[in-house]
């Protein structure tokens, strides 16, 4: 039996000019892990993230807490949807998007997310069927590599964790062509809006297929390090 261990990366720069840079407190989420993660004794036998500047930073930041050194495979499958694009094709979003409070970008967000997994706002780059189809093709190849007795430790995003871990709890077909489902739509939005940055989520992969065993794990997090964006 193996398993895939799913980490969000930590907080990037909201408001920022450029959000794919790690907070300093990203980089410190990062290396609580990865301290947590040595202290418990958890050597992974191969490290993944995805292209993304917060996913990179957020590894190094783990490594460094952790003392790893191995080399990390680089998966663009692994990458977050394209949040910003999602947002801007909101009809609303000239009237409200230049507001960067946390709290009424979260509302414009979900309604944004909505629309978009609906197809309303299918133009909004890649869809929400091609995204789950991407993150499904990397969870795949993730579980090709978590072979028995091997871990394989991941940093990737909030929404493809979410979006993963709704099709385990529903036991979808990870290889199959996705099509429509307001049901693993909603859960995904669900789980989405409580992933925390640096949470684990654990997969494990056996004869029967992939299971989710955990998701969102933060206790190596104290109170003033838990953040959601």
């Amino acid at each position: 039996m193996g398993r895939v261990l799913l980490v969000r990366h930590g907080q990037a720069s909201f408001g920022a000019d450029d959000y794919d840079v790690l907070s300093p407190t990203g980089w410190e989420q990062g290396r609580m892990l990865g301290r947590h993660l040595a202290a418990a004794g958890l050597a992974p036998t191969s490290l993944a993230r995805g292209a993304m500047r917060r996913h990179r930073e957020t590894l190094e930041a783990v490594c460094e807490g952790a003392g790893w050194t191995a080399p990390a495979r680089e998966d663009a499958r692994l990458d977050e949807f394209d949040h910003v694009a999602v947002v801007a094709a909101h009809p609303e979003f000239a009237a409200r998007g230049a507001d960067h409070d946390r709290r009424s970008f979260q509302v414009l967000f979900e309604e944004a997310t909505t629309r978009w997994t609906t197809g309303v706002d299918a133009g909004a780059g890649e869809t929400y069927l091609a995204f789950r189809s991407r993150v499904q093709a990397g969870l795949l190849a993730l579980a090709e590599e978590a072979g028995a007795g091997r871990t394989v430790l991941a940093v990737t995003s909030g929404g493809v964790i979410a979006a993963l871990a709704a099709a385990l709890i529903l036991d979808v077909d990870l290889a199959a062509t996705p099509a429509r489902d307001d049901v693993l739509a909603g859960a995904w939005q669900r789980l989405n809006a409580v992933c925390i940055n640096t949470g684990v989520s654990g997969v494990v992969v056996g004869s029967t297929g992939l299971r989710l065993l955990t998701f969102n794990e933060h206790e190596h997090l104290d109170a003033a390090a838990l953040t959601y964006r």
